[in-house]
């Protein structure tokens, strides 16, 4: 499958690194609003086209899926747009800004029958699956709660800075410990608690919230981008626990008994980088005639980012765009 990128940022480096190792896919077609680095990029990585307009790209009739890698302020804008001009997209996250614009451009998605997902990449990984059946086994005795963490210092990072740019650490940090809850726990969550840092910016840059579920279990999360954090997650039971090593791209679970000795190790399989589950999954899902992924759907994403809406709101944090 053809695929074209809107956006040659960071991560679409990382990406591209990735699919050049992939079977079944071609990297076809870049574009950025400077044509210049658009070339440069495509030349890199071994693209056939680049193009200084994204209408352009999506013109092209080569053009296959799309992967959206721009700030998170113009997601719902580029989404529609591949919607529109009939192209399956995956978007990185936070899928948008709010959790009006997902149900927007998701709604758009159904009626015209076009393919969008987002690139939550964990989700997509077969830890992930690994991570259910620990948890459904009984191994663990009655699951309790949760905790899971995740920082990196990137708070200088113009982009996290600024409100209109969908800015802070919940929409680019926080959203991975919420998504491991979310794989952990479901997404029936009945209550929650936030406290969050605000820079003088008006953006989160470190956060802490509990989330209840209507099981009664809890998960307690922290997320910053002031500093590093050990990346785990950590699932407790009355009969024993799991520590899983980094949840923004999984490593191994490890399963202690009620004696905290090591019962288990359990490592992640070989991968290239992790971004291609993803790719896989939504190649998979088009060729299927489908307009969603199975391990992330849109209710789940809409309902992600309703969550997150939730929070940033309880610390009277607001984008532009909602005011």
């Amino acid at each position: 499958m053809n695929i074209s990128f809107i956006g040659a940022g960071k991560i679409a480096r990382r990406v591209a690194e990735t699919l050049v190792r992939m079977e079944g896919v071609r990297l076809y077609a870049v574009a950025a609003r400077d044509k210049g680095r658009a070339e440069t990029f495509a030349r890199e990585f071994g693209f056939e086209k680049s193009f200084g307009s994204y209408e352009d790209m999506l013109r092209d009739d080569g053009t296959g899926l799309v992967y959206i890698n721009t700030t998170t302020s113009h997601h719902a804008e580029h989404i529609e747009m591949c919607i529109n001009a009939g192209r399956p997209s995956l978007c990185e996250k936070a899928f948008t800004t709010t959790a009006d614009e997902a149900r927007r451009a998701l709604s758009l998605a159904s009626r015209k029958g076009v393919f969008v997902g987002e690139a939550l990449w964990p989700r997509y990984m077969p830890m992930a699956e690994t991570i259910r059946e620990i948890i459904g086994s009984g191994r663990l005795g009655r699951i309790t709660s949760l905790h899971a963490n995740l920082g990196y210092p990137v708070g200088h990072v113009e982009r996290l800075k600024r409100p209109e740019l969908s800015g802070g650490a919940l929409l680019d940090i926080g959203v991975y410990p919420l998504a491991f809850a979310s794989l952990c726990f479901g997404d029936r969550v009945e209550s929650f608690e936030s406290a969050a840092e605000i820079s003088d910016t008006g953006v989160d840059t470190s956060s802490y919230t509990r989330l209840k579920y209507e099981n009664g279990r809890r998960a307690y999360l922290y997320a910053t981008s002031e500093s590093l954090s050990d990346r785990r997650g950590a699932i407790f039971g009355d009969e024993g626990y799991a520590v899983v090593e980094n949840i923004n791209n999984f490593e191994e679970v490890c399963i202690f008994g009620a004696d905290n000795k090591l019962v288990e190790r359990i490592a992640a399989p070989e991968q290239i980088s992790g971004y291609e589950y993803q790719f896989e999954s939504s190649i998979n899902a088009i060729r299927k005639g489908k307009i969603e992924c199975g391990e992330w759907n849109h209710g789940q994403i809409i309902g992600l980012m309703e969550l997150m809406d939730g929070i940033r709101h309880s610390w009277g944090m607001y984008y532009p765009v909602e005011l």
